[in-house]
């Protein structure tokens, strides 16, 4: 019934599950949870991702370099790199790619380099892409314009509405994780409340952002349910329907990426 259509399953707390992550994986399909999508950070992911995604049906992967990474792994993050590894059903988008200037911008010209080239390797594969953007909306939305990216999602959004409709109108889908059900994020859930239904995303960002009432813990794909409460209640409609539209709209996506395939 519900999608999570961002985690991080190979970074989990696995404490409580034995150190099994089968075992966290049915907690989650319990809740209702019935597909993931596990998202790379680093090249080094990806042989462990895809791994998990050959052990488990409902899993789907990615293949990225998130902005926070060194030089070096910015760099390694070649188009034909991407185009290699992001070959194959298991690979369901590409990235987590963006623009990151919260800490520094010491790497903003290889940061902005490594998202065009996400973008571009996206187009060829026919796969959206995964937009991580912090403390650099303007440039991000820049990007994302200069590029001609259609396809893909601005992940576990915290921007403004600006930012949000920028997106919107590229054909982009926003995603709210956990942070809308902190007391502090009136303004992220005014935001929420004008994204189209047809246009909504769903995620844990797993291990990372728990929601209330488990914020202070590790994330798990088995608390998206309570992420869904949230924004059934801000969307006006029942959980059931929310969780219908947002995997339906996750679906979707990805079909329409597929079929803007610019060819490898």
């Amino acid at each position: 019934m519900w999608t999570d259509s961002h985690c991080h399953l190979n970074r989990l707390d696995l404490t409580p599950y034995q150190g099994d992550l089968d075992q966290a994986l049915a907690a989650a399909r319990a809740t209702g949870v019935d597909r993931f999508l596990c998202v790379a950070v680093d090249l080094d992911d990806h042989p462990v991702l895809s791994d998990l995604a050959r052990r488990h049906a409902d899993v789907g992967i990615s293949v990225g370099v998130h902005p926070c990474e060194d030089l070096a792994m910015l760099s390694r993050a070649t188009v034909d790199t991407l185009v290699q590894l992001g070959q194959g059903d298991a690979v369901w988008a590409i990235g987590e790619t963006g623009l990151d200037y919260y800490y520094s911008q010491e790497l903003r010209e290889a940061q902005q380099q490594s998202f065009a080239r996400h973008i571009e390797a996206g187009k060829q594969l026919g796969k959206p892409v995964i937009v991580h953007t912090r403390a650099a909306s303007a440039d991000t939305i820049a990007v994302l314009r200069a590029e001609q990216a259609e396809h893909g999602v601005l992940h576990c959004f915290t921007e403004d509405w600006e930012t949000a409709r920028a997106g919107l109108d590229l054909g982009y889908y926003v995603s709210f994780s956990g942070i809308i059900s902190f007391k502090s994020a009136d303004s992220l859930r005014e935001v929420a409340r004008k994204v189209p239904m047809d246009r909504l995303l769903i995620e844990t960002d797993c291990p990372y952002l728990a929601p209330v009432p488990y914020r202070g813990k590790s994330n798990e794909p088995r608390f998206l349910p309570q992420v869904g409460v949230v924004l059934a209640e801000l969307k006006q409609c029942s959980v059931e329907a929310l969780a219908e539209i947002t995997s339906s709209n996750f679906q979707r996506m990805r079909q329409d990426a597929a079929q803007s395939r610019r060819g490898v």
